[in-house]
């Protein structure tokens, strides 16, 4: 792969140490995360000093404009950076993350009475200090390619929004104890023929995931992982009411040549991407279009699901 430009998206960090000289195990786990991450941060930069392309780096809460003129985006931190550099990413630009923080499985059970120790998953992460220069002289070399991993589009009365979901997306009422009213149906990309009846919910929201998000918040809620390169979704009416006849259509898929298309009835709502950082507020008469048309995202995914 020609190389000439990289940007190395950085996560900050948050942790700062407390002036009293405490040695509770969780101050220290705190400081221990800290000071790896950082370490991995300059393991990194030294490798990448030793290339002959040119680098630049950057806080990714410092990144307010689309990516352009580099050939590869590095992200140092964990899932979450890479799907923040994700949203500022066309279909162009392939992006490896490293997971500057793994979690260790010794040290999850040590702690397992007292906190949870885990640190970062890095699902998506092919990398991490261990491997990092060899799996970036792989990339340089063209031994390893990058996979295009689906998005998803969202429409709100017919008008795109900017930001694509690589993870996945949550149409609510912003207050987590008030119900939702909404109505969905899918239908074909290519013609008006419905593919589902008209299914009208009372619940705590509707969530639709990619392959990549389907082992995140929806796995957890009972939906089920779904192959990395899949190019369907899968969505999920949450804690329905009373759902009766249209249950079978409360969890299922949106295939790739189709679009959902939701109704909005409730006074307020939020469509939320990928986490609450990113959202769109919406109200009653509201009518929210999903489907997987957005562009892909080339991601170096970890060997296991290759």
């Amino acid at each position: 792969m020609a190389m000439k430009k990289v940007l190395m998206l950085l996560k900050p960090s948050h942790f700062s140490t407390p002036n009293s000289s405490t040695t509770h195990p969780l101050i220290r786990f705190l400081e221990s995360r800290n000071k790896v991450h950082h370490d991995a941060i300059n393991f990194c930069q030294a490798i990448l000093r030793e290339k002959s392309f040119e680098w630049k780096a950057l806080m990714r809460n410092n990144l307010s404009q689309p990516i352009n003129d580099v050939d590869l985006v590095v992200t140092v931190g964990g899932d979450g950076t890479l799907l923040q550099a994700s949203h500022f990413m066309d279909d162009k630009i392939p992006v490896l993350g490293v997971n500057s923080d793994p979690t260790k499985i010794n040290e999850v059970e040590q702690f397992s009475n007292e906190f949870d120790a885990t640190r970062s998953t890095g699902q998506l992460c092919a990398a991490t200090v261990e491997n990092f220069e060899q799996v970036l002289d792989s990339i340089l070399e063209g031994q390893i390619v990058p996979s295009n991993l689906t998005r998803i589009m969202i429409s709100v009365n017919a008008q795109q929004l900017s930001t694509y979901a690589l993870n996945d997306i949550l149409a609510a009422h912003p207050c987590p104890a008030s119900l939702s009213r909404f109505s969905l149906r899918i239908r074909k990309n290519d013609h008006d023929q419905p593919c589902s009846p008209l299914v009208n919910c009372r619940s705590s929201g509707l969530r639709v995931s990619t392959a990549a998000g389907s082992t995140a918040a929806m796995h957890s809620a009972g939906g089920f992982p779904m192959p990395i390169l899949s190019q369907d979704l899968q969505y999920m009416v949450r804690e329905p009411i009373s759902p009766g006849a249209v249950s079978d259509f409360m969890h299922g898929c949106i295939k790739r040549d189709q679009t959902m298309y939701t109704s909005w009835s409730s006074r307020k709502g939020i469509v939320y991407v990928d986490g609450s950082h990113i959202n769109h507020t919406i109200q009653d008469g509201d009518i929210i279009e999903i489907s997987s048309k957005a562009p892909t995202l080339k991601v170096f995914l970890p060997y296991q699901f290759l």
